[in-house]
C-alpha cells in the first residue's frame, strides 16, 4: 500500500484518466467496508480520508465484535441477528485479527442467574450455526476460578457466554490493504473540501469531490460516477457540502474507556455487568495484556476529532469497576483513558437532540441518497461494517448505473496472517529493528518501519495510536517512545530533524489528553 501511487492515480496521472466508478469519502470502518465491497465487485474505486485510517470512532471502540446483549434486552432482535451473523463472518474472514472471548456475568441476587441465563440462551439461539458456544450457569466456585479478582462478597455464581474480540485499528489497516490489493486507490491525509456537480450549480448531480492533499497542500479534483459519504460522526458536515440546509441525521454520543494493568483482571475471561446506574452495560475486557473498562453514553453537542473524557465519566467508570473488582482501581492506576463518538441516528425527523437520552437510540445504520445522488451511510457499529458497505454499494451502483454485480465479501478473506514473517524479514535485514520500542510496550522497531513502508503511516501519531496501540496501552510510555519512532519514520519518509522535533512535540501534546493528572 503506497500513498504516492494512490495520489498519482487520484490526480489522473496514471494510464486510466476516466472518472472513478465509486469514490468513498471516509477511512473508518464504514468507509473501508464500502471501498472493499465496491472493489471486490470489480468497480473502479478510490477512497480518501482527511486524517488517517480509523483516526476517529473506529479506533476507539470497546474492541468487541458482538451481537449486542444490551440490544436484545431492548427488544431490537433484528439488529442482534444481523450483528451475530456478521460476527460469525468476521471470525471466518479475519481469524488473525478476531478471536473468541469468554464473558462472565456475575450474579449477586438470587434472581440474576435464572434471568440473565434465559436471556443468553436466546442470544445463543439467534446466533444459529455461527454461534461460538453455548451459555451456561456457573457455580460460585467456577465463577471465582474464571474471575479471580471479582468481588467475592455476596457472589452467588454467574453465567458464561461467548462473543468475539478484535483490534479495531489493526482491522482497519487490514481492510485498507485488502482494498489496495483489490486494485483500489486508498489515500489518507486527503481532505474533501467540496463537491463537484454537473453544470457547476448547487442543484446539479454530484460528479466527484474537490480535495486537498494535507501534506503538500496540492488541490485535487477527483471525478467519480458516484460518491459515498461514509464519514461517521462527520457525515452531516459532508451532507451540508451538498445541501447546506440539510437537517441533521446524527445525535452523537460519547463513550469513554479506561485501560488498566492486567492485575486487575488476570486470565482470559471478560466481565459483563448487565445494569449500571445509568442503565447501560459495563465491560471489563482483557486486551493486549491490559484490561479495558467501559463504557459511558454521554450526549454531545457536536462532533470532535479528539473527544476528551469528562471527569464525571471517569468517576463513573472507576466507581463501577470498584464495585466488581477487588483491586478497586484509582485514577493513578489508569494507564490510558480514551473517548470515542458514536454516530447514532437521531429520532424521526432529525432536529435537535443534544441532551437527549442517547442510550435509548438505535444502533442500526441509515442509508440516504440525496437528490443530487450523494450516497450517505452512517450509524451502525464495527461488527456490522461489512453489511453497511454492502448496502451502500448497492445504492451507489443504482445511482451510477453500474453493472449489477453480487456481493462477494461474505466469503472474502482479509489481508494479513503473515505479520510475524514480515517483521522477521525486516529484523533480519537490520538487527536493530528487532529491539523493543519501550520496556513497557509490546512493540519492536520493525513495526514502525513496516507501518511506513506498507501501511501508509505518515506521523508519529499514526504509528503509536493506530498501527500499534501504544497510546492506549500506556500513554506515558508511548510519549517516551516517540523520539525513536520519529527518527525511524524520518529515515523511511525522507524527513529532517526539524520534522522529527515537530512530530514529537505534537504527539506529546495529544497523548497528555490520554492520562489522568
Amino acid at each position: 500500500m503506497n500513498r504516492e501511487r494512490s495520489l498519482a492515480r487520484l490526480a489522473g496521472k496514471d494510464a486510466e484518466r476516466r472518472p472513478w466508478d465509486v469514490l468513498v469519502v471516509g477511512g473508518g470502518a464504514t468507509g473501508l467496508g464500502a471501498a472493499v465491497e465496491a472493489a471486490a465487485r470489480g468497480y473502479r474505486t478510490a477512497l480518501v480520508e482527511g486524517y488517517d485510517f480509523a483516526k476517529g470512532t473506529s479506533s476507539r471502540s470497546t474492541k468487541l465484535a458482538h451481537g449486542g446483549v444490551r440490544y436484545l434486552r431492548q427488544g431490537d432482535v433484528s439488529l442482534v441477528i444481523e450483528a451475530l451473523h456478521e460476527r460469525g463472518l468476521l471470525l471466518r474472514n479475519a481469524p488473525h485479527l478476531v478471536h473468541h472471548l469468554r464473558f462472565v456475568v456475575p450474579s449477586y441476587e438470587w434472581w440474576e442467574g435464572p434471568f440473565y441465563g434465559a436471556g443468553l440462551k436466546v442470544y445463543d439461539l439467534l446466533a444459529g450455526r455461527l454461534g461460538l458456544g453455548p451459555s451456561r450457569h456457573l457455580s460460585r466456585e467456577e465463577t471465582l476460578a474464571l474471575l479471580p479478582t471479582v468481588e467475592p462478597v455476596g457472589l452467588r455464581g454467574g453465567v458464561v457466554y461467548h462473543d468475539a474480540q478484535f483490534d479495531d485499528a489493526r482491522l482497519a489497516v487490514a481492510l485498507a490493504r485488502t482494498f489496495d490489493q483489490l486494485g483500489g486507490a486508498p489515500a489518507n491525509a486527503v481532505r474533501v473540501v467540496g463537491l463537484l456537480k454537473s453544470g457547476g450549480g448547487p442543484r446539479g448531480l454530484v460528479t466527484g469531490v474537490a480535495a486537498r492533499d494535507e501534506e503538500s497542500g496540492e488541490a485535487l479534483e477527483i471525478a467519480a460516477r458516484v460518491v459515498i459519504n461514509a464519514t461517521g460522526v462527520f457525515a452531516d458536515e459532508v451532507r451540508r457540502l451538498d445541501e447546506p440546509q440539510a437537517p441533521p441525521l446524527l445525535a452523537p454520543s460519547q463513550g469513554v474507556h479506561l485501560v488498566l494493568d492486567q492485575r486487575f483482571l488476570p486470565g482470559d475471561s471478560a466481565i459483563l455487568v448487565p445494569h449500571t446506574d445509568d442503565g447501560r452495560v459495563l465491560f471489563a475486557v482483557p486486551w493486549l495484556g491490559r484490561v479495558v473498562v467501559g463504557t459511558t453514553d454521554t450526549p454531545v453537542d457536536a462532533a470532535a476529532l479528539e473527544p476528551r473524557p469528562l471527569p464525571q465519566e471517569i468517576e463513573f467508570l472507576l466507581a463501577h469497576a470498584g464495585r466488581y473488582l477487588t483491586g478497586h482501581p484509582r485514577p493513578a492506576d489508569v494507564l490510558s483513558c480514551f473517548a470515542g463518538l458514536r454516530p447514532l441516528i437521531a429520532g424521526a425527523g432529525g432536529g435537535g437532540v443534544a441532551g437527549s437520552d442517547t442510550a435509548a437510540l438505535r444502533r442500526d445504520h441509515r442509508l440516504e441518497v440525496s437528490p443530487s445522488g450523494l450516497v450517505t451511510i452512517t450509524g451502525g457499529k464495527w461488527t456490522t461494517y461489512r453489511r453497511m458497505g454492502e448496502d451502500a454499494v448497492d445504492a451507489a451502483a443504482r445511482v451510477a448505473g453500474l453493472p449489477d454485480r453480487p456481493s462477494v465479501t461474505a466469503t472474502l478473506r482479509l489481508h494479513g496472517g503473515q505479520e510475524d514473517p514480515e517483521l522477521a524479514r525486516l529484523a533480519a535485514e537490520r538487527p536493530e529493528l528487532g529491539e523493543p520500542l519501550h520496556p513497557r510496550l509490546p512493540y519492536h522497531a520493525a513495526e514502525v518501519v513496516r507501518a511506513a513502508r506498507h501501511e501508509m503511516a505518515r506521523s508519529v501519531e499514526d504509528v503509536l495510536a493506530r498501527r500499534t496501540r501504544a497510546l492506549l496501552l500506556d500513554a506515558r510510555a508511548s510519549v517516551e517512545a516517540a523520539p525513536r519512532v520519529a527518527a525511524l519514520l524520518a529515515a523511511e519518509l525522507g524527513r529532517d530533524e526539524a520534522w522529527q522535533r515537530r512530530q514529537v512535540a505534537a504527539y506529546g501534546e495529544l497523548a497528555r489528553g490520554y492520562w489522568l493528572e
